[in-house]
């Protein structure tokens, strides 16, 4: 049992509908707040999406982030600095589609009954935190260059990943992990104690 269905009970087609599409719009805004880092902006959203896998479960929270993505490539200005469906092919695209995987990765963690305590949910963020790198690396360094993407940030050398689209962010990463297994075993225990 998820979260959300634990708080609102059976779920309908219709609230997970509204699930999804409340869910993509915090993200939007979670990734709105940011701190300027080049060539890749630091922002809340992973802290949104972990919240939002771990409590939304696999499916839907894949749905959510699919929704989200989907908002970015009609044109709507979700994604970091405001950008839109331009980030598929800008420096963070790998970095959207690995929040697809952590979501579902999260929320199959919460249904399998993974996530439970604080402890275990925390190894849980930190671990899909770290994984987020792979594809986010992996576009610029040679996904984008094999796609005809062309710019400064494609093809470079490992060093150069590490300076700019690694290092900068792990302590960030790190603590918005431990704040989103906080967030969510706290919701649980209030739940809990609301319930008794």
């Amino acid at each position: 049992m998820t979260l959300t269905q634990a708080a609102f009970g059976k779920s309908t087609l219709l609230r997970q509908t509204l699930l999804a599409l409340g869910g993509a719009a915090l993200i939007a805004a979670a990734t709105q707040i940011s701190v300027p880092f080049f060539p890749v902006p630091m922002t809340l959203q992973t802290l949104a999406i972990l919240v939002i896998g771990l409590s939304f479960g696999a499916r839907l929270g894949t749905a959510t982030l699919l929704t989200y993505l989907g908002y970015g490539a009609i044109g709507l200005p979700v994604f970091a600095n405001g950008m839109n469906g331009l980030a598929f092919v800008g420096p963070t695209a790998g970095f959207l589609f690995g929040f697809v995987v952590m979501a579902g990765l999260a929320g199959l963690a919460a249904d399998r009954g993974v996530a439970k305590g604080f402890v275990s949910t925390a190894l849980v963020t930190l671990v899909l935190a770290a994984l987020l790198y792979v594809p986010g690396i992996a576009w610029p360094m040679a996904v984008a260059s094999a796609t005809g993407v062309e710019a400064g940030w494609v093809g470079q050398d490992m060093g150069y990943y590490w300076t700019y689209f690694t290092a900068p962010f792990l302590i960030g990463d790190a603590v918005k992990a431990i704040l989103a297994a906080l967030i969510v075993t706290g919701a649980w225990k209030a739940l809990k104690a609301r319930q008794s």
